[in-house]
């Protein structure tokens, strides 16, 4: 129970306005990788894009993005029998790369805003520098406040007969 409300109030933080790409979106599927059900967890990135896209306006690199958080869900699942600090970190970080990859790409491909040459692929990933830099950062501070406060409710509620209902197994 606790998990699921941590992650429908980092789904509202995608609603309300917020720096470009400051969102805790990769964090969810981190977070959902590592503690929800393996075959629940790589769609829920996906599904939290596509229902805040349809709220907040649709692009045209909608599959791009999508496409990216469904791998770094795919990839999170992983965290489910390897969680240790050192690799959410390392997932928090990969994420982002990852995501930077692919959605610039998918900037440089469709937008049309760039030449489709080399250096308008270039310039498209160099112009996307700053926008990294917010999707690092918020990956990184979302994921452990998200690991951080679930871990923190599971020691709260040591011995506690609520346990069972609010911690996922």
């Amino acid at each position: 129970m606790i998990a699921y409300i941590l992650i429908i109030c980092c789904f509202l933080l995608r609603l309300v306005p917020h720096a470009p790409n400051m969102v805790p979106v990769a964090a969810i599927a981190i977070f959902a990788g590592a503690y929800l059900d393996k075959r629940l967890a790589p769609w829920l990135p996906l599904a939290i894009m596509v229902l805040s896209d349809l709220i907040v306006g649709m692009h045209r690199t909608v599959f791009f993005t999508w496409g990216a958080f469904l791998l770094i869900g795919f990839m999170a699942t992983w965290l489910k029998d390897h969680r240790s600090f050192r690799n959410v970190f390392a997932a928090s970080i990969f994420s982002a790369v990852l995501f930077f990859v692919i959605s610039n790409f998918g900037a440089w491909l469709v937008m049309g805003e760039y030449p489709p040459n080399l250096a308008g692929f270039l310039t498209c990933y160099v112009r996307a520098i700053p926008f990294f830099r917010n999707t690092l950062v918020s990956n990184v501070a979302y994921t452990f406040a998200l690991f951080g406060l679930y871990e923190l409710a599971k020691r709260l509620l040591e011995g506690s007969r609520f346990r069972a209902v609010l911690l996922v197994k």
